[in-house]
């Protein structure tokens, strides 16, 4: 017996089914599909900033054999970005003996145990006294497993900014920062992109609002939608085909190679031992993710929903390269609805920019 996933009120479900051949590899003819054959509640809820259950079967090399777990071999920080209704911004003076006295963005290390939204609120509420409620993610920061970043942009709900006299571990104190950042000693240069991001999305949002979404997930992964687009507007979407036709999920490995290469590793792995030639895909965005605290088995694993393209493998080229795997296949996308959804984000580069 084999296990294969299968859609069950909105999830997917892992059921027992019959042993059997490899499926033949999918035609030229193959490429366009019914729309029963594509998951669509899954792509809906992928493109709204939903989530999906990530299930036990992955695409790719094995995952690795244990949970990802905080302070063992991963760790998140959580950062907010914070204005008041005279556009100045929330800064922080560091407690810590080596940056004491330099400024930064309230940030710090979520802990075992907490929702990455729940750590965010924390770090705000300690370093400057301040309640907060998230509006969306304006970038992800990574080094892979080892390192995480969630920058948030968020507005203040209530509390009291800190002073000097509060001064503890956490920070001496707290301001709202009418002018040039710049003009402060600052503990790092990092957070000028983010406070740009920010401003920017305050003037003109360029994706919608992306928070994290509580679902269990004991792996670091990533489900992809690879999309193809013609010069007419024709779409494709890459699936895989192991069970119900589904959104590949690639997991994150722990080994010291795994860790240094980020994110990006095993997507463009996955790519190229399944697409030729080279696909050289165009940058990950984040449409949305999935992390619960306190999850079964105690995993601290986040489920990252990305969005790529695959660019034509020569000029003029009208169909996607074909899958030398049996494993996936492409579906055109020919909902009228569907297709403008996701050539809308394609276009217009409209996710949550991810940083390596």
């Amino acid at each position: 017996m084999a296990s294969e996933l299968c859609p069950r009120g909105g999830q997917w479900e892992v059921s027992e089914v019959g042993g059997g051949g490899a499926a033949e590899p999918p035609g030229r003819g193959d490429l366009c599909g019914p729309m029963g054959e594509a998951p669509a509640p899954e792509l809906d809820a992928v493109l709204g900033g939903g989530s999906w259950d990530v299930g036990v079967t992955f695409e790719g090399p094995p995952p690795p054999t244990g949970p990802i777990r905080l302070g063992k071999n991963a760790c998140y920080v959580v950062l907010a970005v914070l204005f008041n209704e005279e556009d100045g911004v929330l800064l922080v003076q560091e407690a810590k003996a080596e940056c004491r006295g330099k400024w930064y963005l309230p940030a710090g290390r979520m802990e075992p145990g907490e929702s990455i939204v729940a750590a965010m609120r924390r770090e705000v509420k300690e370093e400057t006294g301040l309640e907060c409620e998230p509006l969306t993610l304006l970038a992800l920061e990574e080094r892979g497993p080892t390192w995480i970043r969630f920058a948030f942009l968020a507005r203040p709900t209530g509390g009291t900014l800190k002073t000097l006299e509060e001064a503890d571990a956490e920070s001496l104190q707290a301001t709202w920062w009418p002018g040039d950042p710049c003009a402060l000693p600052l503990r790092a240069l990092d957070i000028l992109p983010l406070l740009d991001l920010a401003a920017r999305y305050r003037r003109s949002p360029p994706h919608p609002p992306t928070l994290p979404q509580e679902l269990p997930c004991p792996l670091l992964c990533l489900r992809l939608l690879v999309a193809f687009a013609n010069d007419a507007g024709d779409l494709w979407v890459l699936l895989g085909t192991a069970g119900t036709p589904h959104l590949p999920v690639v997991a994150c490995g722990t080994s010291p190679a795994e860790l240094r290469g980020g994110l990006c590793l095993p997507v463009l792995r996955l790519l190229r031992d399944c697409l030729p030639p080279d696909p050289h895909p165009g940058p990950l965005g984040l449409l949305g993710l999935q992390h619960q605290a306190g999850s079964p088995g105690g995993g601290d694993g986040v489920c990252f929903n990305v969005l790529l393209s695959i660019p034509p493998s020569s000029p003029g080229a009208t169909h996607p390269p074909e899958p030398h795997s049996p494993a996936f296949r492409w579906w055109r996308v020919e909902e009228e609805t569907l297709r403008g959804r996701i050539l809308q984000r394609l276009r217009a580069a409209a996710t949550v920019p991810i940083r390596s």
